[in-house]
């Protein structure tokens, strides 16, 4: 997903062609996962010339929401504190990680 969001509206070949710059990989496992993420509605595809063109059909932001939401619920009981007072205890975040919450707080305060 992170290449087809960074590509855009990609074909298979597009997306193959930066995932085996990585590690190698076979063009036909790259076409069976765009085409099992389009089957769980993922991806769509529409026709382009003799290929498919492949678009997240959510935004990267919405699927990480989504994902630290469930996260969230599922091993903090929704509360967001002790994943940030962990985060920072271990010095997983950056100063330029803490600049970050300290302005999506003040964005949050004045909204």
């Amino acid at each position: 997903m992170k290449v087809v969001w960074s590509l855009g509206q990609p074909t298979v070949r597009e997306v193959f062609d930066v995932l085996r710059e990585r590690r190698k990989l076979a063009y036909t496992t790259t076409m069976t996962m765009m085409n099992i993420l389009a089957q769980k509605g993922h991806l769509t595809r529409v026709k382009a010339g003799r290929a498919f063109r492949y678009e997240p059909v959510r935004s990267k932001h919405q699927v990480i929401s989504g994902l630290v939401e469930d996260f969230l619920g599922r091993v903090f009981d929704g509360a967001a504190r002790p994943l940030m007072v962990n985060l920072a205890r271990e010095r997983r975040l950056s100063e330029e990680d803490l600049e970050a919450i300290r302005d999506a707080i003040d964005e949050g305060e004045t909204s």
